[in-house]
Order: C-alpha cells, then sequence, then structure tokens
C-alpha cells in the first residue's frame, strides 16, 4: 500500500506540472498575441482619421455617466476647435502621418468662427504636400465648410449636399393669447430687443427682420466667400442662391448636381473611399475590414502630443453656453465658476497676461453681473 501510495502521489505530481506548464505556455501565447495586435489608442501613423460624429465646440461639456445611463442616450460627441487645431498643426509636421482622413457621415456642426479656425489648418497639412480627404452621405452647411478645404470630397452616390444657410423659425403667440384673452405686459428699453416680440406681434417687425437679416447675411456672405476661396473652381453662387437652377443643372438627382457644380469631386461607396486612402497610406494588416488602412485616431494622437509648455505663462478663462446662476460648466457658463476662475487667475503671479474667450449667447443677468 505504501508503494501505491508513493505511485499516486508522484502521478498527482507530474500531473500538477503539466497542468502548470500548459498554463504557461497558454497565458504566455495570449500575451504575445495580445501585445502583437496593435492597440487603438496606440499612434501608428498612415491616415490621421477624424471621425466628428457630433459637434466642434469651444468648450466639451463632461459626461455625466449616471444620466446616460438612466436615460439609455449615447451622449453626442464634441470636438474642442482648438483640439482639432493642434491636431491638425501636428499632423502637417510629422512624418509619421502620411494624409488626413475627415469622416463627416454623423458630423452636427459647429460655430462659424471655429469652423473656420479647423479649416484654416486643413490648408496648412494640404500646404505641407498632404492630403486631406473627407467622406459623408450628405453634406449640409457646416459639413460643406469643412470639406471645401480636402483636397478630395468624397460623397455617396445616394447622399447630396443641402444648403440652406443659417436662419431658423420663431414662434408668435399674440394669436394664441388674443384667444385665451391673455394680456401679455412686455417692459423693454431699445429698438432691437426682438426676444419679447413674440408675445404682442403676430410677425417679425421691421426692426428685428433688420436686425436679422444684417445679422444672417454676413454670415452667409462669409460663409460663401470661404467655400469660393477653397474651391474656386466650385460654383458656389448657384448652389447657395439659386437651389432651382442648382438642381436643374444636376437633372433633379441631388448628388449630381453636387459634382457638377464642384461641390464634391468624386462620388462613390465608402468601401471605394476606403481602397482610395489605401492606395494612400497603406493597407492595414490587422484590419478585417475589406479596405483596412493604417490609421491613428485623434485621441491618442492628442495624447501623445502632450501639453504644450515654453514661453510666459498665459491664463485662459472660457465663457462658453449659455450664462446661468451657480456653479455649471463647463460647457456652461456658470457665474459662480467663471468668477472664482477670473479671481484665481488675476492673483497667480506666474501668468503674464489672461485671455477671456467667450462663447456665449448671454443668459442671466445676474451671473453675468458676477463674471463683470
Amino acid at each position: 500500500m505504501r508503494f501505491a501510495g508513493r505511485v499516486w502521489r508522484l502521478l498527482v505530481g507530474i500531473k500538477d506540472g503539466l497542468v502548470l506548464v500548459f498554463m504557461l505556455v497558454f497565458f504566455g501565447v495570449l500575451f504575445a498575441v495580445l501585445t502583437a495586435r496593435p492597440s487603438p489608442a496606440e499612434v501608428r501613423g498612415g491616415a490621421l482619421v477624424l471621425n466628428l460624429d457630433g459637434y466642434v465646440v469651444e468648450e466639451r461639456q463632461p459626461v455625466d455617466p449616471i444620466r446616460a445611463f438612466v436615460t439609455g442616450e449615447t451622449p453626442v460627441g464634441e470636438y474642442q476647435a482648438r483640439d482639432l487645431v493642434r491636431a491638425l498643426d501636428a499632423a502637417a509636421t510629422d512624418s509619421r502621418i502620411k494624409a488626413v482622413v475627415l469622416d463627416l457621415d454623423r458630423f452636427l456642426g459647429g460655430g462659424q468662427v471655429h469652423l473656420t479656425e479647423v479649416g484654416a489648418a486643413l490648408d496648412r497639412v494640404r500646404a505641407a504636400k498632404k492630403p486631406v480627404l473627407t467622406f459623408a452621405t450628405a453634406y449640409a452647411n457646416d459639413g460643406m465648410l469643412l470639406a471645401a478645404h480636402a483636397s478630395e470630397i468624397w460623397m455617396d452616390p445616394m447622399g447630396g449636399t443641402a444648403l440652406s444657410g443659417p436662419g431658423g423659425n420663431q414662434l408668435y403667440y399674440k394669436g394664441l393669447l388674443d384667444r385665451l384673452k391673455v394680456d401679455a405686459h412686455v417692459y423693454r428699453v431699445g429698438t432691437y430687443k426682438s426676444a419679447v416680440e413674440p408675445y404682442f406681434l403676430t410677425g417679425m417687425s421691421p426692426e428685428s427682420r433688420e436686425n436679422y437679416q444684417a445679422l444672417y447675411g454676413a454670415l452667409w456672405s462669409e460663409w460663401q466667400a470661404d467655400v469660393a476661396k477653397a474651391r474656386p473652381k466650385a460654383d458656389v453662387a448657384l448652389a447657395a442662391n439659386d437651389p432651382t437652377g442648382w438642381m436643374r443643372a444636376g437633372g433633379g438627382d441631388l448628388a449630381q448636381a453636387a459634382l457638377r457644380a464642384g461641390l464634391v469631386d468624386k462620388l462613390a461607396s465608402r468601401d471605394e473611399f476606403e481602397a482610395r486612402v489605401v492606395k494612400l497610406v497603406g493597407a492595414d494588416s490587422w484590419s478585417d475590414k475589406l479596405n483596412g488602412y493604417t490609421a491613428t485616431d485623434l485621441e491618442p494622437w492628442l495624447e501623445q502630443l502632450g501639453t504644450p509648455s515654453g514661453g510666459a505663462a498665459i491664463g485662459v478663462v472660457t465663457i462658453a453656453g449659455e450664462i446661468v446662476d451657480g456653479e455649471a460648466g463647463p460647457g456652461t457658463a456658470g457665474g459662480t465658476r467663471i468668477a472664482e476662475l477670473l479671481d484665481g487667475a488675476l492673483e497667480n503671479e506666474d501668468f503674464k497676461a489672461l485671455v477671456v474667450r467667450v462663447d456665449s449667447p448671454g443668459g442671466s443677468v445676474l451671473a453675468s453681473e458676477e463674471i463683470r
């Protein structure tokens, strides 16, 4: 019995040793495979891909994970204009980046000033002899303003461009209030205080119309001038000011109308677009996609750039979004929070200057006074 017990213990030891060796080999091979495959958060060169599935903003709002969980809604993407400009300027001088790709399929827009700054950065990439390519199923005003600065604009043949210009709709409640026999008492100072007009008028006043025509007319003229300068061969005036003639020239096809007007360069599917990028930057041997190309995403690219340094320190305080009372923000200008930032910056002796960036429609009088 002693002999049998020793043999049994020997067999158990051999079994445990083999299991241990097998586990070590298994996890070693697994580690080798995982480390050999490029990480999505790795700078790999090739094409710098800007997948702008949201808005270009002055200051990004923090994501509330609890709200996202409760509502079940995916937060809308926000991309700070200064981050995009910094990423593009670095790509223009970095030998690892061979091209820039803008995916504007889910682009929701941004302020005209911000888009103009990003467009200028795209021009600098092209000036460095690097191609800039964009793709979207359809282009609206803001998407077209960005795409105009690309060397190649691609669009799905089932899509189109919709250039409606700035503006919007305004509801007027005077008729409803009269039917309900409700009297609206409005107190205002100034000629162009149109915010309260819906309560005592049934339509836009001449002064309000003059105000909006001056504002939106200037924005629309600047938009057309920017696009025309970026794409001098495009018939921007026809597309922007004579939509009927523009559609007629395209035979009633929005995609063909955009192509013939020179607003886009190529009508093709996404697979064909990606095949074009492969020719420019090379195929990605790790990708499972049909036309996978070597690419670097925005976040890891910004991460490896680090924080700019050198020179004298300059403080920057951003007032972005509606001005409200309290500590709200970033992305919303909480009066108390902004006032504390300003006080802290003014007391900081390391700052040689202070820049206040304002991108706000206004808001609370009390909060505005607190900031002032």
